[in-house]
């Protein structure tokens, strides 16, 4: 009689993992979390909010898995997973309360499973919220044995008269530029397409540690700020660079006016245009060392720079905000 191990999927390894997973999960659960994995869908409470509005964001890893999979390393690129979700409804001024996650691979390991799983609940413990569900999908034939795909789906939630839309920008306003990590998870299939050499030193380590260094969350720090300043509006760095994300952040027409030269470059950055890619499409591309922006009033932005630094956040001033074409114009 044929059965389903017989078609390529392994029931008792996928129960293996996910008594691993369990451990990870319950590390990550907050005040409202209603039930843990196991049941047919996750629970969260709400709590005390007047008039809450919930905010949602979901997101994959993409191509930077393949460096992963090079490295036989799983336990950070979950982290990667949460902070693409959870850092999109934070520029909304929103409290990401609870995570999905989804894995799918051709054959089920349950330690390489558990591990992409461990790094999903490190990023939900930096952003404070509880991972409470998720799926892992065995697929022969569909994925090659030994490679992965993950995904993501983020819920925050926000009080209704007080999300961050972008109403309140004004002309003169600044721009004040978070650091990041590094390459984060965007512009790895033009990365992988340079950077062909895993193995090859740079500073001091291998091309593949440096390009899996996990996403930054700006989670816990930005809503610091906000509890104590007028964050009219703020972007996240991802794909589409600095061109598409930070004119996401303005609700009428603003043009962003960056100074390029008002914060450090991470190495990796000038050693990826020296392989033959222009300024603009490295702008258009990348973070360039920026992974959040906030738009704050001119007398607050000082003020706000020395409080990220307070939490350990290197923070600049990298422009402002003038009248004009929905765009940014680098000088």
């Amino acid at each position: 009689m044929a059965t389903y191990r017989d078609s390529g999927v392994n029931i008792e390894e996928g129960y293996k993992s996910v008594k691993l997973m369990k451990e990870y999960s319950a590390s990550t659960f907050i005040p409202g979390v209603l039930n843990g994995l196991g049941s047919f869908a996750g629970m969260f409470e709400l709590g005390k909010y007047k008039n809450p509005v919930l905010v949602s964001g979901t997101d994959g890893v993409g191509t930077k898995l393949k460096i992963a999979f090079h490295e036989k390393k799983y336990d950070t690129v979950g982290i990667d997973c949460v902070a693409m979700c959870v850092n999109d409804i934070l520029c909304h001024g929103a409290k990401p309360i609870f995570f999905l996650d989804y894995v799918a691979c051709g054959k089920l390991d349950s330690k390489t499973a558990s591990d992409l799983v461990k790094g999903v609940s490190q990023g939900c413990i930096q952003s404070d919220c509880a991972l409470i569900g998720g799926e892992t999908a065995e697929m022969p034939g569909f994925y090659s044995e030994g490679e992965y795909d993950m995904a993501g789906f983020a819920v925050g939630v926000a009080e209704k008269d007080e999300i961050i839309d972008g109403s309140k920008v004004k002309n003169g306003d600044v721009l004040v530029g978070i650091a990041s990590s590094g390459v984060h998870s965007n512009g790895y299939s033009l990365v992988r397409k340079l950077i062909t050499d895993l193995d090859a030193d740079f500073s001091g380590k291998t091309f593949g540690a440096e390009l899996l260094t996990p996403t930054k969350i700006y989670v816990k720090p930005v809503l610091e700020l906000v509890r104590n300043f007028d964050i009219k509006a703020m972007a996240h760095i991802t794909g589409g660079g600095f061109f598409e994300n930070i004119p996401r952040m303005f609700k009428e027409d603003f043009t962003a006016f960056v100074n390029k030269d008002s914060f450090p470059k991470p190495e990796i950055f000038n050693h990826i245009m020296k392989l033959g890619v222009s300024e603009e499409e490295m702008y258009n591309t990348y973070n360039m060392g920026i992974g959040f922006v906030l738009c704050v009033s001119s007398q607050d932005a000082n003020r706000i720079i020395n409080k990220l630094s307070e939490m350990g956040e290197k923070a600049y001033l990298i422009g402002e905000v003038r009248t004009g074409d929905k765009k940014v114009c680098l000088k």
